[in-house]
């Protein structure tokens, strides 16, 4: 308990706690209020919009013990220093823990850390500041803008089309896209067009190169049909093809910023697989803190959540001394700063490690596997921000057959520059061919091996990822940093959204509410619109609008829209079409469709009620069980957990929680096996038969107990307990 005198420092997590702690003097006492402890009422609207949209916030249900334990700390503390996260929701945290405590103004003092290291949260206790209002404010309004929302539409929803929906004002967006983005690709019309390349050489097999069609006299052409094609093939026959120009340059390729929120997501899903919502986890454990031999507990990156690609002045000097140090004078340019795009809140620095010369491989044995890849992705992204330039030797060589102009390019690293660090960055133009080009000279003629016309269609666009998703939201000013994983998470957990394999799809129920949510309520699912309250939110942090007016601009139009849509739905429902799939009724023939049940989903006879006939939804596996080569099946067991077994049953006895995968054992030829879980796991053998076999119990399985079983382990341990202290 905080003595009289003291000084309490608030925060949201243990984690971060601990590693503060360890920065401040025996006068400071840190500790977590596990995030949000005041929040609008779930049971209700909790917003007065006749009086003026004044909120009604309650204490969270289940934190009464936290909220006892902070009141009586704060009462004896001199100074509460309320450290919650530097973002608006981190803002108004502070603001609620000030009101829910009862803290005065004088005793209440808000300090924020960009980064948790010793001198910025030394510095930032000697300069504590007032809770920012404006900064409250603007989370406040879209706390309420989101609650009206969901709250006014949600149920009208459940009247046309089915209970549990739920209407979100940037979800309802998210999903918009996805939908849209379906249906360009189910509309799109392929195009036909060819390419047409031509094997050249100089008079022997060592010079050959092959040059592509560009165009008639200097024009570019594109070439549309077989007879295009086939009209340049006639017209260059027997002629000669001579060289036209071949210009040498000198190409510098630039290292990218530094990572913002967004970008550090898209990388993240591109080269780690890692969804938006585990690297924000990973990124927050980075922020707060981790136990770092010979250092303690320390954080390793600045905070995750910006849209800055600013850099601190200490920072560029400690990149600048580290690329001197380990690289050499030549692979430093002098110190990079970039250009935030327009509209960033500018709130923090960009993404970067806290202290460069800590680098992955050093830090690498005491991190987990996510940790140390998403370390090292930031470490590399900030420290080749700040390296040179890497150069290449181009060749461009234009070669004229009848008029017809022909070019191929070539490039070689000169110098490589920041993509010294990383295979993963040297980045090759795509289009420049894999070998060297002769040296040739204006008017020279080079020898036609054969022409090689290649046919092509236009592909339609692609569905959205996580990533690209995420880049178009920022590109369309929808959302801010600390919005984008829990709107990804959102659309699929409400299942508007799906994934198939790495991509998103819309699900027939996605389609179905977007169409109403279109029609009815046109503002709420427009980009623009959706955009500009983004704008709107931001001028209430900054001070240059009120966001009572904000919300009442909202309201009026938005409640014109609720009501004329719930007299024109009146009585009216909606059927969300279901997925049809290849499997047969056994009874009727009909093709079984996809319906969600009590239990989860499940397949049955569009028939019913005629035809009657369901089957449990089965999803298979790569590989075939090890027992009898049959198909084996992901199942869930009466607890949930997710479990694979042989299709045949107790026929087979088949079954192990342990991941099927496409891999085959070299020595018996069955499948083999990874342990479930994340990371990197060495596949096994489950084949009783083969001398690879891994028993159960080498197989670093924790058997999962059963509700009762843990519940009967405590009693005995606590029976033991109570035996022995008597």
């Amino acid at each position: 308990m905080a003595k009289a005198g003291s000084k309490l420092v608030i925060v949201e997590s243990p984690a971060k706690a601990k590693t503060i702690e360890r920065y401040l003097g025996s006068d400071y006492k840190v500790v977590a209020s596990m995030g949000h402890l005041r929040d609008l009422p779930k049971s209700k609207l909790g917003v007065d919009i006749e009086n003026n949209f004044e909120p009604h916030y309650i204490p969270v249900k289940g934190r009464a013990d936290v909220i006892s334990d902070l009141r009586k700390r704060s009462k004896n503390a001199d100074i509460v220093y309320l450290a919650t996260d530097p973002d608006r929701e981190g803002e108004a945290i502070s603001w609620h823990l000030k009101e829910l405590l009862n803290l005065e103004d004088e005793k209440a003092k808000r300090v924020t850390f960009n980064e948790i290291t010793k001198k910025v949260v030394t510095d930032s206790i000697d300069k504590p500041r007032d809770i920012d209002i404006d900064l409250v404010n603007a989370q406040q309004t879209r706390r309420i803008l989101d609650r009206i929302v969901g709250y006014k539409v949600s149920p009208l929803l459940w009247k046309t089309i089915r209970r549990g929906l739920s209407a979100g004002r940037v979800q309802s967006v998210a999903t918009k896209m996805v939908v849209e983005r379906e249906k360009e690709i189910n509309d799109f019309v392929p195009q036909e067009y060819w390419n047409l390349d031509a094997a050249l050489n100089c008079g022997s097999p060592e010079t050959a190169f092959t040059a592509r069609y560009y165009g008639t006299n200097g024009k570019k052409k594109e070439l549309h049909s077989e007879e295009e094609v086939n009209h340049v093939l006639s017209e260059i026959k027997g002629q000669p093809f001579l060289v036209e120009s071949q210009k040498r340059s000198v190409k510098k390729r630039s290292p990218a910023p530094p990572f913002i929120t967004s970008t550090l997501q898209q990388e993240a899903s591109r080269r780690l697989g890692m969804t938006p919502r585990r690297t924000m986890s990973i990124a927050q454990q980075l922020y707060e803190g981790v136990a770092v031999s010979g250092r303690g507990t320390t954080g390793l990156i600045t905070y995750m959540r910006t849209d800055s690609l600013r850099l601190s002045q200490d920072a560029l000097n400690a990149a600048a001394a580290f690329i001197h140090q380990r690289y050499g004078d030549d692979y430093y340019s002098g110190p990079r700063t970039y250009k935030s795009k327009a509209g960033a809140q500018d709130a923090h620095e960009a993404i970067r490690p806290t202290d460069v010369f800590l680098t992955p491989e050093e830090a690498k044995k005491d991190l987990n596997n996510d940790q140390y890849r998403l370390y090292r992705l930031i470490w590399e992204r900030f420290t080749a921000s700040q390296m040179a330039n890497a150069t290449y030797d181009n060749v461009a060589t234009d070669i004229i057959s009848a008029g017809h102009l022909f070019k191929s390019s070539y490039s070689e690293l000169k110098f490589p520059g920041y993509t010294v660090l990383s295979a993963d960055s040297r980045e090759e133009d795509e289009n420049a061919p894999k070998y060297p080009l002769p040296k040739l000279t204006k008017g020279q003629e080079v020898f036609l091996d054969r022409m090689i016309p290649d046919q092509q269609f236009t592909q339609p666009p692609s569905r959205y990822t996580e990533a690209s998703l995420i880049r178009a939201l920022e590109e369309n000013g929808i959302g801010r940093p600390s919005t984008y994983a829990p709107i990804i998470s959102n659309i699929t957990t409400k299942e508007y959204v799906e994934k198939d394999g790495k991509y998103l799809k819309p699900t027939n129920l996605g389609v179905v509410v977007t169409e109403l949510m279109d029609e009815r309520f046109s503002d709420i699912v427009d980009l623009k619109f959706t955009a500009h309250m983004e704008e709107n939110l931001d001028e209430i942090e900054n001070g240059t609008k009120e966001w009572h007016e904000v919300l009442t601009e909202f309201y009026d139009e938005f409640d014109r829209e609720l009501k004329s849509a719930e007299e024109a739905m009146q009585g009216e429902r909606i059927k969300v079409p279901d997925e049809v799939t290849e499997e047969k009724c056994e009874i009727c023939g009909s093709n079984l469709v996809i319906k969600n049940g009590k239990f989860g989903k499940f397949l049955a006879c569009p028939n019913y009620p005629t035809c009657t006939f369901t089957k449990p939804l089965v999803v298979e596996t790569p590989g075939k069980c090890p027992k009898c080569d049959s198909r084996i099946l992901k199942k869930k067991s009466r607890n949930g957990y997710t479990y694979y077994g042989c299709e045949r049953g107790q026929d087979c006895g088949f079954m192990t929680w342990d991941v099927p995968t496409a891999e085959v054992c070299p020595d018996c030829g069955k499948t083999l096996f990874k342990k479930n879980g994340r990371g990197r796991r060495k596949p096994m053998c489950e084949n009783e038969l083969c001398p690879s076999f891994v028993p159960m119990e080498d197989r670093a399985f924790k058997r999962r107990k059963s509700a009762s079983s843990s519940k009967t382990e405590t009693k005995r341990r606590s029976s033991g307990t109570r035996k022995g202290s008597k």
